[in-house]
């Protein structure tokens, strides 16, 4: 009789515990929302093949210092060949050899590099600062997604507020209409006065719908940029007012300074083209006439040795190329110039912004507060029926017009923050 209870108590335990939660809210913040949408993002793919792009070029370039290992033949008939009996004196019983007019011969070559003037160096760097490059452009156009999901997201929190606020609105409409009910069920009120509060709940209703329909539209678009769930049992936290900090700190300035990295290794590159290299081979070979021309056989030789290649031919053109660099490096200054200069401009309009709207917060706090003891005048006013419904509801709708207003400068003001802070990169 005890295992039985002991049993049971288990059972629903274990059901308790792993059993689905249905309704569980789910919060999100805006920070998670830039790493969610640029993980989502499809251009994110390209990361790993850039990566791995560049890990095939350098794995080519170590390759140099690799054994190269050739094979030709040829196969020839000339016009003429040397002849012995022409160079030297006839000598009595002997006969010089001839040598065949048609020709043999297949090699083999093996060589090793032994030094290349610092190409493959040069190289490596040049395809290392190529990858850091595409990576940062990437970074930079991953970059762009904060504006959208900043303006999305805002978006959601001002349907969120506008609806408590309208929420707020119908409670007090219901409320004097609650009243109204009792007052004309005494023979105290007339039936218009019931039913102008209720075409105001009805249009407080209607506006409702207005900014959830706005919400589900936001919150679809939230959901594809950050490829997650966003729905009405989502949370999305209203995030705290953050300092304008100074400076710039974007993505493209990095980009801008890896590109002329990039031309430092292209100069380095000018200097390894005419610098000599070295190089140690050995050649097999068989054919006709072999190394011995004077034995006209077939037969097999080897050579084997150390090779200098040295062209000077690049110190022609060599002056031309470091003034073409040079020219690459001041319009790439002129670039980053006028993107300072862009983002500056951007970041002075967005500061003028954040002090608007905290100069608009400041007022709509003394106006709400002037029209919230109106309204509760008003109010006290229609219970004593010195003041009409419609007189009441006009100075509701005042009141919570100010603080529609209040909230839209709120929500204004904390986009107007995020933004500074997307754009100056802090």
């Amino acid at each position: 009789m005890i295992r039985k209870p002991n049993m049971l108590i288990c059972i629903l335990l274990l059901l308790l515990l792993y059993a689905p939660i249905h309704g569980q809210t789910r919060q999100l913040g805006i920070d998670s929302c830039y790493r969610m949408a640029k993980q989502n993002y499809p251009l994110i793919k390209k990361q790993d093949l850039i990566a791995k792009s560049s890990r095939y070029s350098l794995e080519n370039a170590s390759k140099f210092y690799l054994p190269q290992f050739t094979v030709n033949g040829q196969a020839t008939y000339q016009s003429q060949t040397i002849s012995f009996s022409d160079a030297l004196p006839p000598i009595p019983g002997v006969t010089f050899p001839t040598i065949d007019k048609d020709q043999y011969k297949i090699q083999a070559e093996l060589s090793q590099a032994i030094y290349d003037g610092g190409v493959t160096k040069h190289q490596k760097a040049l395809i290392r600062a190529n990858e850091q490059m595409l990576q940062q452009s990437l970074e930079v156009n991953l970059n762009t997604l904060k504006d959208r999901v900043t303006q999305i997201y805002f978006s959601v929190l001002l349907m969120n507020e506008q609806l408590k606020q309208n929420e707020i609105r119908k409670t007090d409409l219901q409320g004097a209409l609650d009243k109204a009910n009792a007052a004309y069920a005494n023979g105290t009120a007339y039936r218009s006065n019931v039913d102008e509060l209720k075409a105001a709940i009805i249009n407080s209703d209607m506006t409702a719908i207005t900014f959830r329909a706005n919400r589900k539209t936001f919150m679809d678009m939230l959901a594809l940029l950050i490829g997650q769930p966003v729905d009405e049992s989502t949370v999305l936290i209203l995030p705290e007012q953050v300092p304008a900090a100074p400076g710039i700190n974007r993505p493209e300035l990095k980009y801008f300074d890896l590109q002329k990295k990039g031309f430092d290794i292209q100069e380095h590159q000018l200097a390894s083209a005419y610098t000599p290299r070295l190089s140690a081979f050995a050649q097999g070979a068989y054919g006709r006439p072999t190394l011995n021309i004077i034995k006209n056989e077939f037969g097999p030789w080897w050579v084997a040795g150390i090779r200098l290649n040295w062209s000077l031919g690049s110190l022609y053109s060599l002056k031309n190329n470091k003034h073409l660099l040079a020219l690459k490096r001041q319009d790439l200054d002129i670039d980053k110039e006028t993107f300072l200069f862009n983002t500056r401009i951007t970041l002075n309009q967005q500061n003028a912004d954040i002090k608007k709207y905290n100069d608009l917060l400041e007022q709509d706090n003394a106006v709400i507060e002037l029209l919230t003891a109106v309204v509760q005048s008003a109010k006290a006013q229609l219970d004593n029926g010195v003041i009409t419904v419609h007189e009441y509801i006009a100075k509701l709708n005042e009141e919570n017009l100010a603080k529609q207003a209040r909230i839209v400068h709120n929500i204004q003001l904390l986009q107007a923050q995020y933004n500074f802070k997307n754009t100056s990169g802090n």
